[in-house]
């Protein structure tokens, strides 16, 4: 499939102002300016192709919103080149700008004091939708979101779910190959969350868009994302699926056990670390080449009435991999 968005030595860089402390810095520092320069992305490169949803991970910091920033045109380069629909986005084109959306969960692109049903319209004169387009994808768009009966209220009189869900809305009235998401489930409860997880997937399986999704929480990525591209101090440290990242960086698995009559051995360190202990339940981390002989060694020593094995989440392996490139 033909790559929708191209990236190649991308780069951002800033000029800070460094201030120092105390009077006599202020004073100097009117006469005499100091800056530093700032490497917000470095080079990076990626290609994504039409209909993937990708996961654009990393801490706070790492440039990941910059990024989005360049690719919406928001921002322009310092050096480098990039494509998105075959267009550059700081050129800013009225063709390229129909074709693409952006949704930042932390901010608003409705208005606050009127009904979410009028910004939509303000929606549908901006990107000269016709009305039976408009009246066709917001009633679909309302249903799949379930907010039927909540359009009609002034948006800060919403939740933040449901807020979220009207921003949802707004950027794909106008029906955009690409979707960027920066944060979109940011401060959302676990049902909220769910229900946008959810519409997202079905949403980007029905009409095959091109989505980039940033986001903290590992379960939008576990949830919609095959691919995750991973950038840490704007530069990429891992481009590709999730199961690589937890062969490469998870060294070690979780083993959870149910002693029968809640009898906890006192010796379980010796297998590994305990992450807890809750009678009769109980959590081990053990390294991977060695779970094999633990398994035994605790079955032939130990009445054990349940256990599994499953993988560290998403979430510690994560960190450990930023904390291994800091």
């Amino acid at each position: 499939m033909p790559a929708v968005i191209e990236v190649s030595d991308l780069s951002k860089q800033y000029r800070v102002y460094r201030k120092h402390e105390g009077l006599v810095a202020s004073i100097r520092n009117l006469f005499h300016r100091e800056f530093t320069k700032v490497d917000a992305v470095k080079q990076v490169s990626f290609q994504i192709e039409e209909g993937e949803i990708v996961g654009f991970l990393g801490p706070n910091g790492a440039g990941k919103t910059t990024t989005l920033k360049l690719l919406s045109g928001l921002i322009y380069p310092t050096s480098g080149h990039a494509t998105v629909l075959g267009h550059i986005p700081w050129k800013r084109e009225n063709a390229y700008r129909r074709n693409f959306s952006l949704v930042m969960g932390q901010k608003n692109q409705l208005w606050w004091d009127i009904p979410a049903q009028e910004s939509f319209r303000l929606h549908q004169a901006i990107y000269k939708i016709p009305d039976q387009e408009f009246e066709r994808r917001l009633d679909e768009l309302v249903s799949l979101l379930e907010v039927g009966k909540l359009i009609r209220q002034p948006v800060r009189e919403l939740s933040l779910g449901e807020r979220m869900r009207m921003e949802l809305i707004a950027s794909l009235l106008h029906n955009p190959r690409v979707l960027f998401l920066d944060e979109p489930t940011i401060g959302l409860d676990v049902v909220s969350q769910k229900r946008v997880q959810e519409f997202l997937k079905h949403y980007q399986q029905q009409e095959q868009i091109t989505v980039v999704l940033t986001s903290h929480y590992m379960r939008d990525v576990e949830s919609l994302c095959k691919r995750v591209i991973v950038i840490n101090d704007g530069e990429i440290r891992h481009d590709g699926s999730l199961s690589e990242i937890v062969d490469r960086f998870s060294t070690h698995k979780v083993i959870s056990l149910i002693f029968h009559n809640g009898d906890i051995p006192s010796d379980l360190q010796k297998y590994g670390k305990l992450l807890e202990a809750d009678p009769p339940a109980v959590k081990l981390s053990v390294e991977r080449d060695k779970v094999s002989n633990v398994l035994g060694s605790l079955l032939s020593r130990y009445q054990v009435d349940d256990l599994t094995v499953h993988e560290r989440p998403l979430e510690d392996v994560f960190a450990d991999l930023f904390d291994t490139h800091k």
